[in-house]
């Protein structure tokens, strides 16, 4: 049996959205939620080229007739620019969560809405909407304008940005950039906002998954060492 489930989806115009309070439909993030994300990629994008061992040559310098010392990738602003250019393209891979509140409703993966259509779909079951199922993945307005809205805080923000990574990345990014400049005297509330979970969320249990093998491993290691102490003891 073919079961038929309608749902109905309300697109809004972005900037009809901007000028409606109401409208509860499209609530496009606003400059702490853009300020979060740029900081979490921007993090995100440091720990991937952080990894390498790589080293720049710089003796083609011909200003230089003795020629510079190498220097690392990790510390250049060869580095600094590349993660600069292509930080708000990673704002791409996230989607909207209506399920959650707040600047939770960005994140990566697919949302507990869309997921149980999509598993409706495999089973069998027809699924009418507003909009064909080749657009379901398709990313969201508040997604775009996030990206949008990340583009324009790294140019206005570069130096801010800059200065941070040469000389000041002791302290926190998000609390560096966000806190301390692009909301300075502003509400900062989004950025304690955190996502827990809820049950049949395949994100928190991936994260309760690792916290348990964690910690068997250190079980495992405390008692490798208290086996020892005894083979010693009885030597």
């Amino acid at each position: 049996m073919i079961v038929l489930l309608f749902i109905a989806l309300v697109f809004v115009d972005t900037q009809a959205a901007r000028k409606s309070d109401d409208d509860d439909w499209v609530q496009l993030p606003n400059k702490c939620e853009v300020c979060k994300f740029l900081s979490i990629e921007m993090k995100s994008k440091l720990e991937e080229t952080g990894k390498t061992k790589e080293v720049i040559e710089t003796n083609y310098r011909f200003l230089d007739d003795k020629g510079a010392p190498p220097i690392k990738y990790v510390k250049s602003d060869i580095r600094f620019i590349e993660v600069m250019e292509s930080v708000c393209s990673g704002i791409l891979q996230y989607n909207l969560h209506k399920e959650r509140d707040g600047s939770n409703r960005f994140a990566k993966g697919m949302s507990e809405t869309f997921s149980t259509l999509h598993n409706l779909v495999h089973k069998g079951v027809k699924v009418v909407m507003d909009i064909p199922y080749e657009l379901w993945n398709e990313t969201s307005a508040e997604v775009s304008d996030l990206k949008k809205q990340c583009d324009v805080m790294v140019e206005q923000y570069e130096d801010v940005i800059e200065d941070w990574y040469k000389g000041n990345q002791e302290e926190d990014l998000t609390t560096y950039l966000c806190e301390n400049h692009v909301l300075k005297g502003q509400d900062t509330s989004c950025l304690k906002e955190s996502w827990a979970g809820r049950k049949g969320d395949t994100g928190a249990i991936k994260q309760v998954k690792k916290k348990k093998k964690s910690k068997k491993k250190a079980k495992g290691g405390e008692h490798d060492q208290n086996r020892e102490k005894k083979l010693k003891k009885k030597k």
